[in-house]
């Protein structure tokens, strides 16, 4: 008897707390099954939900269109493909864009549009979180990467984003050098 009047007051406080806006709005709650209720969360018998981080939608970008409207993508969540080119401070401890050295590093992609040098895209500062970064330093030019974040200035009128994922798509063999030929 005591789980029913539990499980009334479980819903008691649902009904509280979430019916005014799907509808329930006219409905009386018996002052008796919300006093049970907040007594039975005083107690621990009703545990909270956890609250789980709202789903983040991501846009797949070409990094020029970004690199170009800069503007246009600011305060939005992107994802971009890309070749990488090396881990830099490009950007670091900037003061319009502040992204601590300490806790980020920066990196640099190669520039789709050129596929016979490879050349930077410098005029993107991305910033990753230096624990992160730490995973992948064997990481090679020219290596396939794959990352999501939000550009979260265009100081300098260039695309600054923080990312919040970061995944190595494919790898090139490192060269040796040790093996050629004089």
């Amino acid at each position: 008897m005591k789980n029913i009047k539990g499980i009334i007051a479980s819903l008691g406080l649902i009904l509280c707390i979430g019916g005014c806006t799907v509808g329930y709005a006219n409905t009386a709650i018996p002052a008796k099954t919300l006093q049970a209720a907040q007594t039975a969360a005083q107690k621990g018998a009703i545990k909270p939900v956890a609250a789980q981080a709202p789903y983040q939608i991501y846009t797949s970008v070409n990094p020029l269109d970004v690199v170009n409207a800069p503007d246009r993508y600011l305060n939005k969540n992107i994802k971009i493909k890309a070749k990488f080119d090396k881990f830099a401070t490009l950007g670091l401890d900037y003061p319009p864009a502040m992204k601590s050295s300490e806790n980020f590093i920066s990196f640099l992609i190669q520039r789709p549009d050129v596929l016979d040098h490879n050349i930077p895209l410098s005029e993107m500062k991305i910033f990753l979180d230096r624990k992160e970064a730490e995973k992948h330093i064997d990481l090679n030019s020219g290596d396939i990467i794959e990352f999501t974040g939000k550009v979260f200035s265009s100081a300098l009128g260039d695309p600054w984003i923080e990312v919040d994922k970061f995944t190595v798509i494919s790898s090139t063999p490192k060269k040796d050098s040790s093996n050629t030929a004089n």
